[in-house]
C-alpha cells in the first residue's frame, strides 16, 4: 500500500514540485515571498478555474478546444450588456456567464446528440466563438467599469486575492464530485469504457452534456475575474488558454484516453507551471527558455508516470 501510494502521479508530481520550489527560491530571493506567490496565484486563476472543468472532460476521454474562446465571447458579451445595453453590472455579469454556460452546452449538444468527435466539434467552435466575439467587438475595447467591479479580480478578502477564495472553493466542490459521487464514478466509468457504461445504465449522454455545459460555466465565470484583473475587455482575450489548461491538466496525470485522473493531479501541475513560468522570468530565463523547460518537465513527468504505472500492470 505504501508503495502503490509512492509511485501515484500526483506523488511523483508532488515530490517535482518541492524541488522546483526549492531550485527557483535559490534562484531568485524575490521568488519565494509572500507577495510573489500570493501575485501568482492571482495570475492563475482564471486558468485554474477552467482547468477544474477541463479535467471532467479529458477524463471522460474528451476534449474542449473553446474555452478559450468562451472565455473571449463571455468578456466582450459582459462589456456589451453593460456599456451597450445599459444593464446593471451584476445584471450584465449573470447574463454573460449564462451565455458562456450556453455555449459549453451547445458544445455538448452536438458532441451527444449528433455524434461528433469531441475534437473536431470544440475545434469548429473554438472559431465560431472567437469569430462571434471579434464580429461583435468590431476591435473595440470596453473601458470604465465602476471601482467597486475591481474586487473581484484585483481584491482581497483576510489578505489572500478574491479570486484565490473562489478557486479554492471550486477546486474542494470538484474534487469531492468526482472522488466521492455517483457523478464522478460515471465520469470514469464513461472514460474507462463509454460502451460499457452504457449497458451498466449510466446516462452517458447526459453526463457529458453536464459536463461541457459545466465547463462552459467555469470559462464564463473566469472571463468575468478576467476582466476585473485587467480592468478592460477585447475579443482576443483567452486566446491560447486551452493550451495553457490542457498541459496542466494533462501533466496532473488525467490521462488523454480517459478514465483516468484527479483534481489533486491537476491543482499541482498548474502549480508546477506557474511556479516555473514566474521562477525562470525572476531568474532572467527568457519566455522561449521558460516554454522549453515546461515542456521537458511536462514529458519527464508523464514518462515517469506512464513507466510507473506499466510496472504496476506487470
Amino acid at each position: 500500500m505504501t508503495a502503490r501510494l509512492l509511485f501515484r502521479h500526483e506523488t511523483i508530481l508532488a515530490i517535482l514540485t518541492v524541488i522546483a520550489l526549492f531550485v527557483l527560491s535559490m534562484l531568485s530571493d524575490k521568488f519565494f515571498t509572500v507577495d510573489n506567490l500570493l501575485n501568482q496565484g492571482r495570475l492563475m486563476s482564471e486558468v485554474g478555474l477552467v482547468a477544474l472543468a477541463m479535467t471532467f472532460v479529458i477524463v471522460t476521454g474528451g476534449i474542449d478546444l473553446s474555452v478559450g474562446s468562451i472565455l473571449g465571447l463571455t468578456a466582450i458579451l459582459f462589456g456589451i450588456f453593460w456599456q451597450s445595453l445599459g444593464l446593471p453590472i451584476p445584471l450584465a455579469m449573470a447574463a454573460a456567464i449564462a451565455s458562456g454556460t450556453f455555449a459549453g452546452f451547445v458544445n455538448g449538444l452536438i458532441i451527444t446528440r449528433f455524434s461528433v468527435p469531441p475534437l473536431i466539434a470544440t475545434l469548429a467552435t473554438l472559431a465560431l466563438y472567437r469569430g462571434l466575439a471579434e464580429g461583435i467587438s468590431q476591435a473595440r475595447s470596453v473601458r470604465g467599469y465602476p471601482e467597486w467591479f475591481f474586487f473581484f479580480g484585483q481584491g482581497e478578502v483576510l489578505g489572500v486575492p478574491f479570486q484565490l477564495w473562489i478557486l479554492g472553493i471550486c477546486t474542494v466542490i470538484a474534487a469531492v464530485i468526482l472522488a466521492y459521487t455517483p457523478f464522478g464514478r460515471a465520469t470514469y466509468a464513461i472514460g474507462a469504457n463509454e460502451t460499457a457504461a452504457r449497458f451498466s445504465g449510466i446516462r452517458v449522454d447526459a453526463v457529458k452534456l453536464w459536463i461541457y455545459t459545466a465547463a462552459g460555466f467555469m470559462s464564463a465565470l473566469a472571463a468575468v475575474i478576467f476582466v476585473s484583473r485587467v480592468t478592460t475587455t477585447r475579443s482576443d482575450m483567452g486566446t491560447g488558454l486551452e493550451l495553457d489548461v490542457i498541459t496542466g491538466v494533462v501533466l496532473g496525470g488525467t490521462s488523454i484516453f480517459g478514465g483516468k485522473g484527479t483534481i489533486l493531479g491537476t491543482a499541482l501541475g498548474l502549480i508546477l507551471i506557474q511556479a516555473l513560468k514566474n521562477g525562470l522570468a525572476l531568474s532572467g530565463v527568457k519566455g522561449d527558455g521558460t516554454i522549453v523547460v515546461i515542456g521537458v518537465v511536462l514529458i519527464a513527468a508523464i514518462l515517469i508516470g506512464a513507466i510507473f504505472d506499466r510496472n504496476r500492470g506487470g
